[in-house]
């Protein structure tokens, strides 16, 4: 997922679902899963957050010049993509 080229790598689907069940089963009733790109890092990570206003907390990638910027952001029940 995550492929063309308004991406800056694509990442593997196995592990995003791996992220999507780690936020499901979390004790912290977490509601939105975050896919952060790490520009020093060169990697996605996942950041979980309850309320969707939340997620106007993180810059977006394209947008701004920090070195952690969201790519996209998932219900985590639905998988419905969100931003």
């Amino acid at each position: 997922m995550f492929e063309g080229p308004n991406y800056p790598k694509t990442l593997d689907e196995s592990l995003f679902d791996d992220w999507l069940e780690k936020g499901r089963s979390s004790k912290i009733p977490y509601a939105y899963l975050i896919v952060i790109w790490d520009e020093l890092d060169g990697l996605y990570t996942p950041v979980y957050v309850e309320e969707r206003s939340e997620l106007h907390n993180y810059a977006r990638y394209g947008q701004a010049p920090d070195h952690q910027l969201l790519v996209a952001a998932y219900d985590l029940y639905s998988e419905t993509r969100v931003i």
